[in-house]
């Protein structure tokens, strides 16, 4: 198991995912953020199903940091319930985790 961690949101515009991941990343609460999309979600919100269009951000950083992270991302977006998944990485390229963990060093 390493020390680095993906933290998954989706956001209701490319500019809010654009948003969201220029703050993380100028506020080294991550080391990079990947925005996938438009991607179609369906879901039950309130009672009914739902559908929209999302973008997908899934951004680097470390478990130490991903507290930070969250509370940041709970700032920046607009639902009232954002998807928040913290994924821990088990294992990969050692350079690329060691660039993790310095890009996201307060």
């Amino acid at each position: 198991m390493t020390n680095v961690v993906q933290i998954e949101t989706a956001v209701g515009s490319e500019s809010a995912a654009a948003s969201l991941a220029a703050a993380l990343v100028e506020e080294r609460l991550a080391a990079c953020v990947q925005i996938l999309g438009p991607m179609a979600s369906t879901y039950r919100w309130k009672g009914a199903m739902e559908r929209s269009t999302e973008w997908l951000c899934r951004a680097k950083t470390t478990a130490p940091r991903s507290r930070a992270a969250i509370a940041r991302i709970r700032e920046l977006h607009s639902y009232e319930q954002p998807e928040i998944l913290v994924i821990a990485v088990a294992s990969g390229d050692e350079d690329y985790l060691e660039w993790v963990e310095e890009q996201v060093k307060p």
